[in-house]
């Protein structure tokens, strides 16, 4: 027994011709009108601009408000405050103590110099010395001996004034008791006149005397002592032949073989004070004139930052850049050697609460009196001033505002249009 469908009660039916030409026009017509519109989108939107570019090859900056930090950030190497070069005093053969990169103690010799015609000039200075010496003494004892005469010639005229004035008396009271004749007074008192006479010729010619030999004993002595000067220096040289260490520190590069012949000023090696660095760092000539000593700083090394200031500008400019120097104004990093690379920071000023963008190649493609800015999907060139500028940011005066979205890089494709598409924004 089977079980019949209902297909023999099914009838096929066919929709009106009103719906079928509804279904055949309407949905290309609603397409070919969505197609227009766009079209006509496109049209409009390039009708405002005579190019377009990638948004991917610009990079674009916000305007903001807040504090521009002046700064110069820039790579330097690590060198030695301090490291003098020692030279050879005089010519002659070098004996060296040490080799490059031994750490020495002040005083340390680190090096000799055998130099027989220095010994040889030391040996006859000082014979020069000992004979002029024992001229100064000689001509010392002759001026003493002068004056003891002097003294003797004056002590014997002040004993005949003494006579004169008692024979005088002797006379007086003899002439009064009338003893004596007039004429015989008359003498006793010439001869007293004369023996005043005699005692004050001799006092003066043996304070002549005595100045005199007081002269020759001094030039002598001038002499010996300018003779023991020259002893003195060259004695000096004789003892820098032993070439010191003049603080504690290290040996950095050796200009001479070992038992090689040195003329007189010649390099033989430095030394490296360990304990005093500086970097130097090149800075663009712009900057040049905002330098200053004293400037605080900031070197990194590794992963911690170490207060610094600036401690000398170079005065003058090369290839562009002014080098300057950096001293470490508390604590050094441990471990720094001589041209170690380290990136510093110097501070130059701070402008509060102004408005900034980022800085770009915009600042200098249009000499900062323009920039694009971003104006939905365009860019519009736009007339700006600028101020002061850092590294990183630069100081807007006029023409933007904070929340102006502004090309920064990439302007160059614009090729100073004055609106231009950006897609892809």
């Amino acid at each position: 027994m089977s079980i019949r469908d209902t297909s023999a009660q099914d009838v096929h039916t066919s929709p009106p011709r009103s719906r079928r030409l509804l279904r055949r026009w309407l949905l290309p017509g609603v397409v070919s009108a969505l197609v227009l519109i766009g079209l006509a989108w496109v049209v409009f939107g390039w009708s405002g601009a005579a190019r377009s570019v990638d948004a991917t090859r610009l990079r674009i900056a916000e305007v903001t408000r807040g504090d521009l930090v002046r700064d110069i950030s820039a790579e330097g190497r690590v060198i030695a405050a301090n490291s003098p070069t020692l030279y050879a005093v005089a010519s002659g053969t070098v004996a060296l103590k040490v080799v490059a990169g031994d750490v020495v103690k002040q005083g340390q010799i680190l090096a000799e110099i055998d130099s027989p015609e220095l010994r040889s000039k030391l040996a006859q200075e000082e014979s020069t010395l000992a004979s002029l010496q024992a001229e100064a003494d000689r001509t010392a004892l002759d001026a003493r001996i002068a004056r003891a005469e002097a003294r003797k010639l004056v002590e014997q005229a002040q004993v005949e004034r003494t006579a004169a004035e008692r024979e005088l008396q002797r006379s007086q009271r003899a002439y009064e008791a009338g003893v004596v004749a007039e004429v015989d007074f008359a003498k006793a008192k010439d001869a007293l006149k004369k023996a005043d006479i005699g005692l004050a010729s001799t006092r003066e010619d043996a304070n002549l005397q005595g100045q005199g030999a007081n002269l020759d004993a001094r030039n002598k002595q001038l002499l010996a002592e300018r003779q023991h000067a020259v002893v003195t220096e060259t004695r000096r040289q004789v003892d820098a032949l032993s070439l010191r260490s003049p603080f504690n520190g290290q040996v950095g590069q050796i200009q001479v073989a070992q038992h090689s012949n040195v003329v007189a000023s010649a390099p033989v090696l430095s030394v490296v004070d360990l304990a005093l660095f500086e970097v130097e760092i090149k800075v663009p000539e712009s900057f040049a004139r905002d330098l200053g000593i004293g400037m605080p700083a900031e070197i990194r090394s590794g992963t911690e930052l170490f207060p610094a200031e600036v401690s000398a500008v170079s005065a003058e400019v090369v290839n562009g850049e002014v080098a300057a120097r950096l001293r470490f104004s508390d604590r050094q990093p441990p471990g720094l050697r001589q041209n170690q690379r380290l990136s510093a920071r110097i501070l130059l000023d701070t402008q509060r609460d102004v408005l900034m963008v980022e800085r770009g190649p915009f600042v200098e493609q249009g000499g900062g009196q323009y920039a694009y800015v971003i104006d939905g999907n365009f860019t519009v060139k736009r007339p700006i001033s600028i101020g002061r500028s850092s590294v990183s940011a630069v100081e807007i005066i006029s023409g933007l505002k904070a929340g102006d979205r502004v090309v920064v890089f990439g302007s160059e494709a614009f090729q100073n249009e004055p609106k231009v598409r950006v897609f892809g924004l």
